[in-house]
């Protein structure tokens, strides 16, 4: 139908034209509540955004002579925050003279990183930057690992009642 005649059965209608597909040959149009259409695309998009989960950075930091107790809180830790689905920074921080064991940070950061294998994959080597070594941690996808099948019971065969098979 021609523009204006669209335009008019429109206005008739108490509804706005919207163009749906304008550079089609020819042009594709609709007739509906402009106000309505932008409160349920406004609603759309609020609800997508319900929806979303929002993958964050959760650091955790260590010294190079970290005990083993607290080394084992921190894993912990680490573990529920992969499971959640959010990345985990493992920072050791150097003071003082500790800069000059370097090595030590990145041990404990790979045995950190070896401590997690089952629920996060590290992103890369340990870095040093400044004072600071640091690794990141990504969760796994929890569909990787194969799902062990429960076994099923034996069928059980019918006895003649004397309590021997048959």
């Amino acid at each position: 139908m021609a523009t204006p005649a669209a335009v008019r059965k429109a206005q008739d209608l108490g509804l706005d034209l919207i163009l749906i597909a304008p550079t089609a040959e020819p042009p594709v149009a609709k007739a509906m509540d402009y106000g309505q259409w932008q409160y349920e695309q406004k609603k759309k998009q609020h609800d997508a955004k319900k929806k979303q989960h929002v993958i964050q950075v959760k650091e955790l930091k260590f010294r190079p002579n970290t005990d083993e107790h607290d080394y084992d809180f921190k894993k912990n830790h680490a573990i529920r925050f992969l499971k959640e689905g959010n990345r985990v920074k493992a920072v050791v921080q150097f003071r003082g003279r500790e800069i000059a064991h370097t090595e030590l940070g990145k041990k404990l950061l790979l045995r950190f990183a070896d401590d997690l294998a089952g629920v996060g994959a590290i992103e890369g080597q340990p870095r040093l930057e400044g004072r600071n070594a640091h690794v990141i941690i990504s969760p796994v996808k929890s569909g990787s690992a194969p799902k062990e099948k429960p076994e099923k019971p034996k069928e059980q065969r019918p006895t003649n009642g004397t309590g021997s098979q048959a």
